[in-house]
């Protein structure tokens, strides 16, 4: 099975080797017929402390690192 990739903004990188991205879907409601939008945080790996609060990024599923982080970042 294809690993997911999904697009985000990083909102935290207090952690060591960790940051937080914020993802945000779009979608019809089913019923009023309007555009929703929801946003979800996943934690994710990186390894270099590289990236910054408002950078956008990619992120990919992996195997658990720590209870919460089940994604690395694989780019900018």
């Amino acid at each position: 099975m294809p690993k997911r990739i999904l697009q985000g903004t990083v909102v935290s990188d207090k952690n060591d080797k960790t940051v937080v991205v914020r993802i945000e879907r779009r979608f019809a409601h089913p019923v009023l017929r309007k555009i929703v939008r929801r946003t979800k945080k996943y934690k994710a790996h990186d390894e270099a402390n590289q990236f910054k609060t408002g950078d956008t990024v990619s992120i990919e599923e992996c195997a658990p690192i720590s209870k919460d982080k089940r994604w690395t970042v694989v780019t900018s």
